[in-house]
C-alpha cells in the first residue's frame, strides 16, 4: 500500500498528461478511420480502464491505433455497415485471446534491437513532422495520423509547404509560449524547486492555451477557430451519452468477410502491441519486462468489449505510452487513471475540454517526439557499426515514407540480410589462409546448426584443399537441420573424388544425430572398402 501511495504522486500527474494527449488522438484516429468520433473515445476508455487493469505492462497505454486506421476504413466500406464491422472487432478480440493462451507473445522477442530503436526514432520524427501544421494552425490531416500519404491529398513533407498559406497567428503564439514553458520546465534549476516538481509543465501549457483561447476572442486576428480546438462530442445529459453507444450486428455471424477482417485486425493489432511492448520496456527506467502472453489476453478482452459497445479496435500504442514515461508514470495506475479521466470528462465537462487549442497539445507532442528521436541516438547507433546502423536507419526512413508496419518490415528484412551476409563471410568453420598442407582440418559445429548456416558451411567445404584430413566435430551440437545433414552427406560423397580423409566425431548427443552419423559412417566405410578393392585389383 505504501508503494501504491508513493507511486500515486507520480502516476496521477502522468495520467492527466496522457489523458490530454489521448483525447485528440482518439478523435483523430476515429476520423481517419471513417468511424463515428465517439467510437475513438470508447476505445480510449476501454484501453485505459479494462486493458490497463488486465495487462501486466507497468507503463504501456492502450487505445485506438493509427496503424489500424487504413484497415478499419477499408473494412467498414467492405462490410457495408459500422455495426457489421463491430462484430469483426469482437471476433478479432476472441482470436487475440486465443493467441495469448497459445503463448504467441514470444513473437515480439524476435525483433532486433536496432529495428525497435529505429521504430521509436521514426515515430518520434513523424510526431514532430505531423504536429508542425497543427502548431501553425492548419489541421487538414487528423491528429494521430502516422501515414506518409495523407487524406487531404498531401504527404508529410508537402503539407509543411502547403500550411504556410493557412497560418493562424493565435495558434502560433500558443505554440511558441508553450514550447518556451516546456523547455524551461526541463531545466535542472526548475526541477530543484518544490512547486515545479508538483506541477507538470504540460498542465501549465494546457491551462495557458485555454486562457489564451479565451483572451484571443476579443482580437479577430488572433482568434483560434473551432477547427483548431479539441472537438469532443457533447451531451446534454447522461442519457444522451448512453445513446451514442452502438452494438454489433450479430446477424452477420455467417458472413465470411467478417472473419477475414477479424483475422487481419487480430494479426496486425497483436503485432503492433508486441512491438510497442518491446519498445516501451526498453524505455522503462526500471527495466521491467512485460508478460507478452498476458498482454495479448488483455488486448483480446479489451477488443471484445470495445466491439460490443461501439468502439474501435485497441492496441498498446507508443505515443501515449511514451508520454506516460516522460511524464513520470511509474505503474499501470497511470494508464487506468487516464481511462477514468476520459470517461469522467466526456460525461461531465466536454465543453471545457473543447476549449483546449491543438497548438498546446502539439507543443507537448514536440517534446515527446524529440525525446524519442534525439540526435545523440543516431550517433550512438552509427558508432555500433553498420550491422546495427543500417537496419536502424532503414526502419526510420521506412516509417517516415510509408507507415509503421511497412517501415518495421523493411528494417527487419535488412537486419536478417545483414545476419545472413555476416554469417556467410565469417570464416567460422575453416580459414584457408591459416591452413598448411598436412594439417588436420577440424570443423566444429555449434549447439544449434540451422539453414542459416548453410552458406558458411558450403563455403568452408568448398575451400578445403584436396587430399586434406578432415574431422567434423559435433560434440557440442544439440540440433541440426535436415538441410545441414544433406550438405554433409553431399560433402561425404565428394571426398572420394577429392582424396579427402573424412572422420566424424561427437555424433552421439541425440537419436537424430546417431541415426544420420550411422548412415554416414556406413557410407564412408563402403567407400573405403571400394577404394581398397580398387587398389588390390590394381596390384594384382
Amino acid at each position: 500500500m505504501n508503494n501504491f501511495k508513493n507511486n500515486l504522486k507520480h502516476d496521477l500527474p502522468a495520467s492527466i498528461i496522457v489523458f490530454l494527449v489521448a483525447v485528440p488522438l482518439c478523435l483523430g484516429i476515429a476520423l481517419a478511420s471513417g468511424a463515428p468520433l465517439f467510437s475513438g473515445i470508447i476505445a480510449g476508455i476501454v484501453g485505459g480502464i479494462v486493458v490497463g487493469s488486465l495487462s501486466g505492462s507497468p507503463l504501456g497505454v492502450s487505445g485506438p491505433a493509427a496503424g489500424l486506421a487504413v484497415i478499419v476504413l477499408a473494412a467498414i466500406e467492405d462490410l457495408g455497415a459500422f455495426e457489421s464491422f463491430l462484430l469483426a472487432v469482437v471476433v478479432a478480440g476472441a482470436i487475440q485471446l486465443l493467441l495469448g493462451f497459445l503463448r504467441a507473445g514470444i513473437i515480439g522477442y524476435y525483433f532486433p534491437s536496432s529495428v525497435i530503436k529505429g521504430m521509436l526514432t521514426g515515430i518520434g520524427l513523424i510526431i514532430i513532422l505531423k504536429q508542425i501544421p497543427h502548431a501553425f494552425g492548419y489541421d487538414a490531416d487528423p491528429e494521430g495520423s502516422l501515414a506518409f500519404q495523407q487524406p487531404d491529398g498531401h504527404n508529410t513533407f508537402s503539407e509543411l509547404y502547403y500550411m504556410l498559406d493557412f497560418i493562424s497567428p493565435g495558434a502560433l503564439v500558443v505554440t511558441s509560449l508553450s514550447l518556451l514553458i516546456l523547455i524551461l520546465w526541463e531545466q535542472p534549476f526548475m526541477k530543484r524547486i518544490r512547486l515545479f516538481q508538483l506541477v507538470q509543465g504540460p498542465l501549465v501549457v494546457v491551462a495557458l492555451g485555454v486562457l489564451l483561447n479565451m483572451f484571443f476572442q476579443n482580437f479577430p486576428t488572433f482568434t483560434i477557430s473551432k477547427e483548431h480546438l479539441v472537438q469532443l462530442p457533447t451531451f446534454s445529459n447522461f442519457t444522451g451519452f448512453i445513446g451514442n453507444f452502438t452494438f454489433p450486428d450479430f446477424s452477420q455471424f455467417g458472413n465470411p468477410q467478417i472473419y477475414t477482417v477479424a483475422i487481419t485486425m487480430a494479426v496486425v493489432a497483436s503485432l503492433e502491441t508486441l512491438l510497442s511492448v518491446e519498445a516501451i520496456d526498453k524505455l522503462d527506467p526500471y527495466k521491467r519486462v512485460t508478460p507478452t502472453n498476458r498482454e495479448l489476453k488483455a488486448q483480446g478482452i479489451g477488443n471484445m468489449l470495445s466491439g460490443l459497445i461501439g468502439g474501435l479496435p485497441v492496441t498498446q500504442v507508443i505515443v501515449r505510452s511514451s508520454a506516460n514515461i516522460q511524464s513520470g508514470g511509474r505503474t499501470k495506475t497511470s494508464a487506468i487513471a487516464h481511462g477514468i479521466l476520459m470517461l469522467s470528462c466526456v460525461v461531465a465537462i466536454p465543453h471545457v475540454l473543447n476549449m483546449i487549442p491543438l497548438a498546446s497539445l502539439a507543443a507537448i507532442l514536440f517534446l515527446v517526439g524529440y525525446k524519442l528521436a534525439k540526435p545523440k541516438l543516431f550517433i550512438d547507433m552509427y558508432q555500433k557499426g553498420w550491422i546495427q546502423f543500417v537496419p536502424f536507419l532503414v526502419t526510420v526512413l521506412g516509417i517516415m515514407f510509408t507507415d509503421l508496419l511497412y517501415g518495421i518490415g523493411m528494417g527487419l528484412i535488412v537486419a536478417i540480410m545483414n545476419i545472413l551476409y555476416d554469417n556467410y563471410k565469417t570464416p567460422y568453420f575453416f580459414d584457408k589462409y591459416k591452413y598448411h598442407k598436412g594439417d588436420e582440418v577440424n570443423i566444429a559445429l555449434s549447439e544449434d546448426v540451422t539453414f542459416i548456416n548453410k552458406a558458411a558451411i558450403m563455403k568452408a567445404f568448398k575451400q578445403i584443399p584436396n587430399g586434406a584430413k578432415v574431422v567434423i566435430d559435433a560434440s557440442k551440437n544439440v540440433h541440426m537441420d535436415e538441410d545441414i545433414w544433406e550438405i554433409i552427406e553431399d560433402f561425404k560423397r565428394s571426398t572420394k573424388y577429392r582424396d579427402i580423409d573424412l572422420k566424424l566425431e561427437g555424433f552421439s548427443n541425440n537419436e537424430e544425430s546417431q541415426h544420420h552419423a550411422k548412415l554416414l559412417r556406413d557410407s564412408l566405410n563402403g567407400s573405403k572398402q571400394e577404394n581398397e578393392g580398387k587398389k588390390d585389383s590394381n596390384v594384382a
